[in-house]
């Protein structure tokens, strides 16, 4: 029973050096590695009073402006979203995470980049899914999303709890301009909630607007 029980304890022991995962430190004040670089403040005047009108980063901004044109969604569940009109659909698709399939880097047992980048979603710990898709179809056009566009956001949550009704302020919005829209994502999560807004312009992926920490 002692050699079971030795045995077993090496196994862990080897398992958690190998994963260089170790308990975190109370109290301690781990790294920060995310950026504000794409945030709603860096934005142009243009962009700016567009995304006021629905993101929370511009709400201040946004109060006496006229909204935009919604494209509501048209179904969701734990793992995907979609929004649909006469002429666009976007799918969004979440799968398990893999932390075997990563490299984790930690400060003191706190996970702050995940394959040596800055992350977003469940911040400090191991995210439990990822954005596995994100799909917009215009016409017969599909609109090339590059994988960095979405790859470091995890745990997406695509509605709320709000007093007891789920919720979600997810949509497609259609800009003032006709060759411009917006896909805007809100993930509230209890340790760090995020938002972020993809731009298309004539069919192509232009930039997103990324903000965090809120609530």
């Amino acid at each position: 029973m002692k050699i079971f029980l030795i045995a077993g304890l090496l196994l862990y022991s080897f398992n958690s050096i190998a994963q260089g995962v170790q308990k975190p430190k109370k109290n301690y004040e781990y790294q920060d590695t995310r950026k504000k670089n794409e945030s709603f403040a860096k934005l142009p005047a243009d962009l700016k009073a567009e995304l006021s009108t629905f993101t929370f980063s511009g709400i201040d901004e946004g109060i006496k402006r006229e909204p935009l044109t919604k494209i509501p969604y048209t179904s969701f569940g734990p793992d995907f979203m979609t929004f649909e009109a006469s002429d666009i659909k976007a799918t969004i698709t979440t799968a398990p995470f893999d932390a075997a399939k990563h490299k984790l880097d930690y400060d003191e047992g706190y996970l702050i980049k995940i394959d040596r980048k800055p992350y977003y979603g469940g911040y400090s710990m191991v995210p439990k899914k990822y954005i596995s898709n994100l799909t917009i179809i215009m016409g017969k056009d599909t609109v090339a999303i590059p994988p960095a566009a979405y790859v470091d956001l995890y745990n997406l949550n695509f509605a709320y709890s709000d007093k007891g009704t789920q919720r979600t302020t997810n949509g497609i919005y259609r800009s003032a301009n006709p060759h411009r829209i917006y896909l805007y994502l809100f993930c509230k999560d209890n340790t760090g909630s995020y938002e972020v807004t993809w731009i298309i312009y004539d069919k192509k992926y232009v930039r997103r607007v990324l903000d965090y920490g809120f609530m």
